[in-house]
């Protein structure tokens, strides 16, 4: 497909494909057009068998800066209800295959839901994360104020949230935010290694196991388990675990084949 806001690249690396958010003169703001094709392009990834992990990923000077105040500005209540723009998101969430933020600079507002969207983040040094909108009269709307307080706790994400306070990478990855933080020339190689390494695992085990782990933020504890033991028997349905368990045994390498 042809999109006018990001840019897909599923040949970079073997089963890896990266979407690039293309709006550097708006620091790459989200606008509905950037979230609707964001969407189909997640949509069309998690059914290409040749793709076993994403990325998603800015430029160096802002993953994404925000919403696009512009477009929200005149809007009522009303006119929000009936766009339904968090439907995307709610797609976003719900995307199968595992999905790795790549961040460089700014990750504000929707770009640091987004980004807390995805199921890993790798930042680079340069990086800042903030929920701002409580300086525009707003608050957050794409899960700022659940996301943010399941990963760094209820204390920072108060204070993120009620003075629009950013923080860095260092900051964000000892709040538990982000997986690993390195220098900003090197932040999408790093998030391509941690891609790769997803990669080299079943991708039944992978889905299995990310919805397992996805379960433990919307559901009680013995739920929770409930869920994990289930997707746990489900594993034993596959060739890949035939195949990984008989490699152990036979002490050599697995090949996962997706089945």
């Amino acid at each position: 497909m042809n999109y006018e806001f990001i840019l897909v690249e599923s040949e970079y690396q073997p089963h890896i494909a990266i979407i690039r958010l293309n709006r550097p003169k708006e620091l790459n703001a989200l606008n509905l057009q950037l979230m609707l094709e964001l969407k189909a392009a997640l949509a069309s990834l998690d059914e290409d068998d040749n793709v076993r992990c994403i990325i998603i990923t800015g430029n160096q000077q802002a993953f994404a800066a925000g919403a696009d105040i512009k477009q929200m500005e005149s809007k009522t209540a009303i006119d929000l209800l009936k766009i339904d723009q968090f439907e995307t998101w709610d797609q976003i969430r719900k995307t199968k295959k595992p999905i790795i933020a790549a961040v460089s600079g700014f990750a504000l507002g929707g770009g640091c839901e987004l980004a807390m969207t995805c199921d890993m983040i790798v930042a680079s040094e340069t990086a800042k994360f903030g929920q701002p909108e409580i300086k525009i009269g707003i608050m957050p709307g794409a899960g700022g104020t659940q996301r943010l307080t399941r990963a760094v706790g209820k204390a920072l994400a108060m204070e993120m949230v009620l003075t629009g306070k950013f923080i860095s990478a260092e900051e964000a990855m000892k709040a538990g935010l982000v997986n690993r933080v390195v220098a900003e020339e090197l932040y999408l190689d790093e998030a391509v290694k941690l891609a790769k390494e997803v990669t080299q695992m079943s991708p039944i085990s992978i889905r299995l196991a990310k919805e397992s782990v996805l379960k433990a933020f919307d559901s009680g504890l013995q739920e929770g388990l409930y869920f994990e033991r289930k997707n746990f028997y489900m594993c034993f349905a596959s060739e890949d675990q035939k195949e990984g368990m008989q490699a152990f045994v036979e002490k050599r390498k697995p090949k996962f084949e997706g089945k």
